[in-house]
């Protein structure tokens, strides 16, 4: 059988293979928001392509998630529920700004045991690695983790990541955690930022801006720090 996709089908399927599962809402937000019935639009062009064989489809959620056609994870599989975390933090940042160089679910050391953040993005022209933390940990449990960053901080090869700005020196990105819960972990080598939300973190960082003009601040010359430039 013969078929034309799309550029917008295409699209489709390439986000879900990028974010693995992919609520009917967030497609709709995300790609039929412009249409005057988007709803009933997202519907039928997400039957066509489940039909065609192009996605997949679990219907363990109201409305349908849908997920790659290779995909490795069981339709019933808490897995699910991690990837849509990550897409509705994606979904957070594009209120603000479209994220660039997005990868899910990032092993930047290319070997186990390493940090394997939720998320890496190029946000509002700074990198950031995101922690997604939908349950609670210890504290010696999360400070190991940013451990591992340090690590990774210092072994330099996070300079020759292929999204670094060959005209300018490389940038180590900060670390955002996702948590509702506040830990009390520390670097003195890397930029760690706790907030339960990018809502809240962009609320933060307006703040933080509206103080340092008002008091007009002068920046003063890196001393090798990471600075975050969210505006």
């Amino acid at each position: 059988m013969s078929f034309r996709l799309s550029q917008r089908d295409k699209d489709i399927i390439a986000f879900i293979n990028q974010f693995r599962a992919v609520d009917r809402d967030s497609l709709v937000d995300l790609f039929f928001k412009q249409l005057k019935s988007p709803v009933n639009a997202c519907n039928s062009v997400m039957i066509r392509l489940y039909r065609l064989g192009l996605v997949e489809r679990t219907q363990q959620y109201s409305p349908n998630v849908y997920l790659p056609v290779d995909a490795k994870i069981k339709k019933n599989s808490q897995k699910i529920l991690h990837f849509l975390s990550i897409l509705d933090v994606y979904k957070q940042m594009c209120m603000y700004s479209t994220p660039k160089q997005v990868i899910v679910e990032d092993k930047p050391t290319g070997r186990k045991g390493g940090i394997e953040p939720d998320l890496f993005c190029i946000f509002k022209g700074s990198p950031f690695w995101i922690e997604i933390q939908r349950n609670q940990y210890s504290e010696q449990k999360m400070q190991a983790k940013i451990t591992l960053y340090e690590e990774f901080f210092f072994s330099d090869e996070w300079k020759a990541l292929y999204w670094q700005p060959g005209e300018r020196s490389p940038i180590f990105p900060s670390v955002i955690l996702i948590t509702p819960v506040r830990y009390a972990v520390n670097s003195d080598h890397i930029r760690i930022i706790q907030v339960a939300s990018i809502y809240e973190l962009m609320e933060k960082y307006k703040s933080s801006s509206k103080q340092t003009k008002e008091a007009r601040v002068r920046p003063s010359p890196s001393s090798g720090g990471i600075k975050i430039n969210l505006t």
